[in-house]
């Protein structure tokens, strides 16, 4: 790739400034959880005082001092700012530091670049290192800034910094091709699932919710899964058999954090896609982090520039096993329909409930209904075995199977419809 990243195992300095606006207020202790995550040991953490930033240092002249001496005392490789930095400003502090300065969404990408897995995660990190990279480029090119005249000296035309642009332009073109036919690809098999009227079920939420351990326990999976930030960023897909419905395609995606680079929300917007084509988002929250509300609001911030806003979703409340007193529950609507999810999926709590929730909200009418079946419907008995909706069997006085069913009733409507019958003639019981 382009975009020169550290190595894990280097210190760093941390620059934390405190905004006395709350839109562009940072977390200080999710700023150290990304550094966690990215492999850099922590040397010094220093807070920057809110007020007029510097447009050529974005701190103080006393400020810049400070850091440079915590620079030289700890032997930092880099300094790292919980801000956006501009170009020049990072290239004004490295010439002042004597080391790499890298911003928060420089941070975010390298977290990026390191959890990729995938082709397709491969390339959406790349691209949005390159678009990152394009405006930082006369970074390591000063030298050659300038083409010089003279004989011996005059050049092809271009400068080594226009030439290199010239390939980063060539590159980001190709790689943009690329993903579209991922996108093409993604498309195709999305018309598949719908044909086959199987619905997408797709997690989302704040990074380390704990979407990856949910998927996981759900699907019997064992999808990496750590209590990091971005711990998932290739989207994963499987298909599983959910209580009271039948089959369902569950998805799990890249988390959101406040402030996501643009740059990324349009780089993993073919990922994020499963999000916005699904049925039904899950939206995992942890329950136990104090930041719980401004999580939230900025996975809603998310979920609206990708077009997903409006579409059904489920709150699951996880990690309830941090919460003392609070078991696992369902809370419902005006209209009685499940809203919120209360789990623990580490602890394996719960997780009836969002099985009973999501068939729920995806069929609407759930019937509990008793079929007494003949000796030449083996078939139908197998098929709702399969679809995991059969609570009990028993023989009635013929010795001829009983079955209590609890599934949707559109469902159960097409599948004796399917196999010839007359649902009410099968019908004894219905609670």
């Amino acid at each position: 790739m382009f975009f020169e990243r550290h190595e894990g195992g280097e210190k760093a300095v941390l620059v934390h400034p405190e905004c006395y606006n709350e839109q562009d207020r940072e977390d200080p202790s999710e700023f150290r959880e990304l550094v966690r995550s990215s492999g850099v040991e922590e040397a010094a953490f220093l807070t920057v005082p809110g007020g007029n930033i510097s447009p050529r240092y974005f701190v103080g002249i006393g400020k810049l001092e400070e850091i440079r001496q915590y620079v030289i005392a700890t032997e930092a490789d880099v300094v790292l700012f919980n801000h956006a930095l501009s170009p020049s400003q990072e290239r004004n502090l490295e010439r002042e530091l004597k080391c790499r300065v890298v911003d928060r969404t420089g941070l975010i990408l390298d977290i990026f670049a390191q959890r990729a897995r995938t082709h397709e995660g491969k390339l959406q990190v790349e691209l949005a290192q390159l678009e990152y990279m394009s405006t930082r480029l006369v970074r390591g090119w000063t030298h050659l800034e300038r083409q010089k005249g003279g004989i011996g000296l005059r050049g092809p035309g271009e400068t080594q910094l226009e030439t290199d642009r010239r390939l980063l332009r060539a590159r980001i073109k190709s790689i943009h091709r690329r993903l579209e036919k991922v996108k093409s690809q993604r498309d195709q098999s999305r018309r598949s699932r719908k044909r086959a009227e199987i619905p997408l079920v797709s997690l989302v939420g704040y990074t380390n919710a704990g979407k990856s351990t949910l998927f996981n326990v759900l699907t019997e999976s064992d999808v990496y899964a750590a209590d990091q930030l971005f711990a998932t960023l290739d989207p994963t897909l499987r298909k599983i058999q959910m209580t009271d419905f039948g089959s369902v395609i569950l998805a799990d995606t890249v988390g959101f954090i406040r402030h996501l680079p643009h740059k990324l929300v349009q780089a993993f917007r073919a990922t994020l896609e499963e999000s916005a084509g699904a049925d039904l988002l899950l939206h995992v929250i942890d329950s136990h982090d104090p930041e719980r509300q401004e999580n939230i609001d900025q996975v809603a911030l998310v979920l609206e520039e990708i077009d997903a806003h409006e579409l059904p979703r489920l709150d699951v409340y996880n990690k309830i096993d941090l919460m003392p007193g609070v078991e696992p529950h369902i809370d419902r609507d005006e209209h009685g329909r499940p809203r919120r999810v209360w789990i623990s999926a580490m602890n394996n709590q719960g997780l009836e409930l969002v099985h009973h929730a999501v068939a729920e909200l995806l069929a609407g009418d759930i019937v509990h209904e008793y079929l007494s079946l003949g000796f030449n419907n083996g078939r139908l008995r197998a098929r709702l075995y399969a679809m995991g909706v059969v609570q009990s069997e028993a023989y009635d006085d013929n010795g001829q199977p009983l079955l209590e069913i609890r599934m949707p009733r559109d469902e159960l409507v097409r599948l004796l419809n399917q196999e010839g019958m007359d649902a009410s003639a099968y019908v004894l019981e219905q609670d």
